[in-house]
């Protein structure tokens, strides 16, 4: 199990030029070409998960399915994201067609959480650059979409998530982003947006 120290910045979609640029004369490269990411997420009837990553309690965990559509990858991922106290960590296991029909209908029971349930697609496109032993992503066009339902709200802003495991390359890097770091989830935005609107 490896930690990984991560940071978030969002930004207007409109400057995500600008974000480029900055990326461009940090030298960065890009290692992975841009492709859409479906996720659907799980939470309790009481939507602890989203209450407990609201709060930033720890440990807490996100569990959800992820998938790649239109790439040569057409497997799905089983993947629970954990944040402890030691750091956050991901541990995600390949399920088939048929798993995952069944988790949708039956939930996931989770020790913590108790029975969850499919609650909420994510999807959006990502860009992947890396500077040094810094990976950078970008997302945008984010989309949320009730599971039970077709209601779907469309994100106003784009995503910039930065990791590494070394903390002193990520901190000398963040000082240089010319945009503001704060703390976001999609799965909890997309909460806010849908469910608690």
């Amino acid at each position: 199990m490896s930690f990984r120290i991560e940071e978030k910045l969002t930004i207007d979609n409109y400057k995500i030029v600008d974000f480029k640029s900055f990326l461009s004369k940090k030298t960065a490269k890009q290692i992975y070409q841009p492709r859409k990411i479906e996720s659907l997420y799980f939470d309790n009837i009481n939507y602890d998960m989203y209450t407990d990553s609201i709060e930033g309690l720890t440990p807490r965990k996100k569990i959800r399915v992820r998938n790649y559509p239109n790439t040569k990858d057409k497997k799905l991922y089983l993947e629970t994201k954990i944040s402890s106290v030691e750091g956050r960590f991901k541990i995600r296991k390949i399920i088939d067609s048929n798993k995952f029909e069944n988790l949708k209908i039956n939930g996931i029971f989770d020790p913590q959480y108790g029975l969850c349930k499919p609650c909420l697609h994510v999807s959006y496109y990502r860009e992947y650059f890396k500077i040094n032993d810094v990976r950078i992503s970008i997302d945008n066009n984010i989309n949320y979409k009730l599971f039970s339902k077709n209601i779907f709200k469309t994100d106003v802003n784009s995503v910039i998530e930065i990791k590494t495991t070394i903390n002193k390359d990520l901190d000398e890097l963040v000082k240089e982003f010319p945009f503001q770091k704060n703390r976001f989830s999609k799965y909890c935005n997309g909460v806010e947006k849908i469910i608690y609107r």
